[in-house]
């Protein structure tokens, strides 16, 4: 199988690559346009490896597009590259819509001219899997979790340009027969996380004595999704999920934020022992504006299609996470000089 795989040094990218090319005998080739959150470390193992390749681009440029398309012959697309971070979209709305939106349709474009030049059974077999976000669903009470038929209602730049992009794809599977499938995922954890999301910037910042900012009250409420199970559920959708639908893929984890940090501090107070609790370090700030209060995700339909479920407790997963922080100084310190921690995304 060859795959094209776009922003595939980012977090979720790089994590499906590593599986991917542990576990399979597939080619890849990453389009990547290396970002400030894209790390080529976190793909050192497969440098040199005929089974992969990184092309630095960007996925707003046809003739890079077009040229992977003629080159590779994929049997699929497995589209992460995105711009990700809320605070940032809060900021810098344009580069959102530029990549979230732009080039995702550059992408659908090339994709649907590619595959209309396929013959059977290739042509039957290609498949455009998007991979999308539960943020585009807006924000839940208390009761109830989102699903595959959840209204759109996003709250800020980042998930609206999501659910642009989430549009998109749909439009383009029913209006010109692409074989699109498109996955909505809860927060993702795991190692090699840019140090902006809130569980890397927690541990981090614990280690090394800075002040833990907590938004608002911290009772804002997440599903957390190990990044090695998401992978497994999209690589679950692209062998056997169907054409033209959509699946959620959540943790079943639950937590505030508040909990998260808290327990963050607790295992590295464990496992850097210091001369005061971490938890002393949290401190309440303004919280974010437009911040969905919470989210959860019922994965049922992915579940009894295609026989996918989290395999991680959140209690092993972060104790793991924050063990792999710990013990890989040499992979996020560098990323230290490209964010150091500091708030974004205020206004006035």
């Amino acid at each position: 199988m060859k795959i094209f795989v776009t922003g595939g040094a980012g977090f979720i990218g790089s994590a499906f690559c590593r599986q991917i090319h542990a576990e399979t005998g597939a080619s890849i080739v990453n389009l990547d346009a290396m970002t400030y959150a894209a790390a080529a470390g976190s793909l050192r193992e497969l440098d040199g490896d005929d089974r992969y390749a990184l092309v630095r681009g960007d996925i707003v440029d046809r003739a890079v597009v077009a040229e992977i398309f003629a080159e590779l012959r994929p049997d699929a697309v497995v589209h992460f590259a995105a711009e990700s971070h809320v605070d940032r979209s809060i900021a810098r709305a344009a580069d959102f819509i530029r990549t979230n939106v732009v080039g995702t349709q550059v992408m659908l474009d090339a994709a649907l001219n590619y595959w209309r030049g396929l013959g059977m059974p290739s042509r039957g077999r290609f498949r455009f899997v998007h991979v999308s976000t539960d943020e585009v669903f807006g924000s839940l009470g208390r009761e109830g979790r989102f699903n595959e038929t959840t209204a759109y209602d996003p709250s800020s730049p980042y998930s609206a340009s999501k659910a642009a992009s989430d549009l998109l794809v749909r439009a383009w599977g029913r209006t010109y027969g692409l074989p699109v499938v498109i996955s909505n995922c809860s927060n993702n954890y795991g190692s090699h996380q840019f140090p902006e999301k809130l569980i890397p910037l927690m541990i981090l910042s614990a280690l090394e004595g800075r002040p833990l900012p907590v938004y608002g009250d911290g009772r804002q409420i997440r599903d957390w999704l190990h990044v090695d199970d998401h992978v497994r559920a999209l690589r679950a959708i692209l062998e056997r999920g169907r054409p033209g639908e959509t699946y959620c893929v959540g943790g079943e984890a639950e937590r505030t934020n508040l909990q998260v940090v808290e327990a963050i501090c607790d295992l590295v107070d464990e496992m850097r022992p210091g001369n005061r609790s971490r938890r002393e370090l949290i401190t309440h700030v303004q919280d974010r504006p437009g911040h969905d209060r919470r989210y959860a995700i019922d994965a049922s339909k992915l579940k009894q299609e295609l026989g996918w479920s989290p395999r991680h407790t959140f209690e092993e997963g972060l104790r793991e996470t924050v063990s792999w922080y710990l013990a890989n100084q040499d992979w996020w310190l560098p990323l230290r000089g490209l964010y150091a921690g500091n708030r974004l995304g205020l206004i006035g």
